[in-house]
């Protein structure tokens, strides 16, 4: 298996999230073994994806270098680790990626647009060979071996439209845009209220997010998904787990998973090299790892 790429640039304009402000961004091919890079074209600033770089994990995921930031990554880059891109250029003239419609597609959109490209370098990959696992409280995150990539996320919410949900997602790129990427993000109207009394959420309505008040869905179309609010916390965890740096192989859980405990998670799993193993994806080729990442990538050949 080869390392990937976009095979040429794009470019979308949207609104983000948090500071509701236009943001001009391209995605641009890059050159082997490079990974994933943001850059801030009005700051002149390069930001390597990794967790060294997670600034805060609050209300998204926020990298940043010598004070430059961007905002709200997770969505894009959950289509990004999706496709299995491993290199990419992320151009941007704000600090917030575009929240689009709070969901993935539209990246996925824009990728399925302009095609992955297979490069000469073989791809690599991260294996989990020794279970890890963050707890705070009753919340719980965890990533065990498995040669399967595999998401399983719980939630519990004392509201009537939520309750207990759990999804088991079994990564295929066609799967991920059917039964994932199309699951928006959500949120409480009081905490809207909050959000904005202190300067946040102020590109967010009713067009990209879900809003629920005490009792019930305020979107007029309703869900996607009937368990829509834990399939976008897969989503979200997807994309955290690319701060990896490579495709993740094995098993991921979560009880009410958040950003801060999926970065800890990546920290922890990276702090002890007995708890890993970077495989070269092509001399490992007859593993079944391979055989199952070959089984998901394969109705998406470029």
């Amino acid at each position: 298996m080869k390392q990937r790429t976009i095979k040429k640039s794009v470019e979308i304009i949207g609104i983000g999230l948090h500071k509701g402000v236009p943001v001009k961004m391209v995605l641009e091919p890059l050159e082997v073994n490079m990974g994933i890079i943001f850059y801030r074209k009005d700051e002149g600033v390069t930001i390597p994806l990794n967790p060294e770089h997670v600034v805060d994990t609050k209300m998204a995921t926020v990298i940043g270098k010598n004070g430059v930031v961007v905002s709200t990554i997770e969505h894009l880059l959950s289509a990004i680790y999706a496709y299995g891109i491993d290199n990419l250029k992320i151009v941007l003239d704000n600090d917030e990626i575009p929240i689009l419609d709070g969901s993935s597609s539209g990246y996925c959109m824009l990728i399925d647009e302009v095609g992955i490209k297979e490069q000469s370098e073989p791809k690599k990959a991260i294996r989990v060979k020794k279970e890890v696992s963050v707890e705070m409280g009753t919340k719980i995150v965890k990533l065990k071996p498995s040669n399967h990539i595999i998401y399983d996320f719980s939630i519990n919410f004392e509201h009537p439209v939520i309750g207990e949900q759990n999804f088991r997602f079994d990564y295929s790129i066609e799967d991920y845009k059917e039964n994932i990427s199309r699951a928006r993000t959500f949120g409480f109207l009081h905490e809207v209220q909050y959000l904005r009394s202190v300067g946040l959420a102020l590109g967010g309505s009713l067009e990209n997010a879900i809003v629920l008040d005490d009792q019930k869905i305020l979107n007029p179309d309703g869900l996607r998904y009937e368990d829509e609010f834990v399939r976008h916390k897969i989503l979200d965890a997807i994309g955290d787990m690319s701060l990896l740096g490579y495709t993740m192989i094995g098993e991921y859980q979560a009880i009410a998973g958040s950003h801060h405990l999926n970065h800890l998670l990546t920290k922890k799993l990276l702090e002890d090299p007995e708890n890993y193993e970077i495989i070269d994806l092509e001399k490992a080729n007859t593993t079944s790892e391979v055989t199952n990442l070959q089984m998901a990538y394969a109705t998406n050949k470029a």
